[in-house]
């Protein structure tokens, strides 16, 4: 089979080596019944791997059906997946079949399986295995014949290390891999995808296409795309459609894709494996950044402002905030104590680039809870938008919204 062919007839662009590798591997695995793992980025296209194995084999006349498993919540991942009998639960009116037996003699792509509880890792086990499997409420088993393509945007090894993920279904899943490369690996590629969205939206909207200066290319060329095809596309749309000079310079390109240490939930290396563990390690690349130093000082001085007109005011010696002695009785720092510890504070961030960050379980359960709000007034209570600035799965949003009892 001609790679450039199935390039056309999918939309791929670029001729990046790993590319290549990653379509050659599709194609000879296509014809076979084994179970493929796609791992790359978030946004590099991995769904589209899951369709050319789909439409090279020979299911390719039998469904084909994609499911997130990120975005269904936890309590019914069972039900969408295996389906269900009348009165399995409360609202279980019927009978209702699961994506597998919709799927059954077809492909089922599974985006996300990282994601799965460890429970449906089990259940997922036994379909790959023995091709059966349980509706949620029944006793009697169905089976099914599906050809299963998974894909996953972080590392299953560790995830198996950490526990939150079935070694034996891994090696299952991961008959065949598939990696498919991060735009910044493939530079030569970047402007060819660039153009390409360029000319769509000029032919969609009848209007000019855009251009770059020479500098504002390199630029485009060198950034690291952390967002993949993904970011690229939206950002050339973005320009296409607010920019009324179609010759885009340096300066303007730079309102659209700011330097990656501006943004504050760019980190390298942090992928949605973690779901909110690495709390500590999400919390410390925030306040690395400049803007938020800034605003933590400003609330530092804020603090200092009101201790003192509470001293000045009211004569308050004691803070009602009491401390354990190693004799069980409380001790009350002095209001002086309590500044003289805050402008200590205050130091430390202004003379370490790295300012420590209070790592007790309030602090940062105030400072998650702070974060998913603001997310989501960004994203104008749109969750898949807020969870992916996270840099989570939209069932782990759904749950800490419950677990904070956040409303908006």
């Amino acid at each position: 089979m001609d790679i450039q062919s199935v390039k056309t007839r999918f939309g791929i662009l670029g001729n990046n080596p790993q590319l290549n590798k990653a379509l050659e591997i599709a194609l000879q695995v296509s014809v076979t019944n084994m179970s493929v793992l796609v791992t790359g980025e978030s946004g590099v296209g991995k769904e589209v791997f899951s369709k050319i194995i789909h439409q090279y084999s020979s299911r390719k006349h039998s469904k084909y059906i994609a499911v997130n498993c990120g975005a269904i919540p936890e309590g019914t991942i069972e039900s969408e997946l295996f389906g269900h009998v009348k009165g399995a639960f409360t609202s279980a009116d019927r009978d209702r079949k699961g994506y597998f037996s919709e799927a059954d003699k077809g492909t089922i792509f599974l985006d996300e399986v990282g994601e799965l509880p460890l429970s449906m890792q089990a259940k997922l086990l036994r379909v790959l295995e023995s091709g059966e499997f349980l509706p949620v409420g029944s006793s009697k088993l169905q089976r099914v014949d599906v050809r299963i393509v998974a894909a996953t945007n972080v590392n299953l090894l560790d995830a198996i290390n950490k526990g939150r993920f079935r070694e034996d279904l891994y090696y299952r899943l991961s008959q065949v891999s598939i990696y498919v490369p991060p735009l910044r690996e493939r530079k030569d590629d970047i402007y060819l995808l660039f153009r390409r969205f360029a000319v769509d939206q000029a032919e969609k909207y009848k209007m000019p296409i855009l251009s770059l200066t020479n500098e504002a290319r390199n630029y485009l060329l060198n950034y690291r795309w952390k967002g993949n095809i993904r970011q690229l596309k939206n950002v050339t749309e973005q320009i296409s459609i607010i920019e009324k000079e179609k010759l885009i310079t340096l300066d303007v390109l730079k309102e659209y894709i700011p330097p990656v240490s501006a943004l504050p939930m760019v980190v390298d290396g942090f992928s949605n494996d973690e779901s909110f563990c690495s709390q500590k390690d999400l919390l410390l690349s925030i306040l690395t950044n400049k803007q938020q130093i800034e605003a933590l000082k400003k609330e530092v001085e804020e603090i200092k402002v009101f201790i003192k007109q509470l001293i000045g005011e009211h004569k308050i010696e004691p803070l009602l905030i009491p401390k354990q002695s190693s004799a069980s009785t409380h001790v009350y720092p002095t209001i002086k104590e309590e500044i003289q510890k805050v402008e200590e504070e205050e130091e430390v961030i202004e003379n370490d680039d790295f300012a420590e960050v209070d790592e007790s379980p309030t602090t940062l359960i105030e400072m998650e809870k702070k974060m998913i709000i603001s997310a989501l007034e960004r994203a104008k209570g749109k969750r898949s938008i807020a969870a992916k600035e996270l840099g989570i799965s939209e069932r782990t949003l759904y749950r800490k919204i419950n677990e904070f009892q956040i409303n908006l």
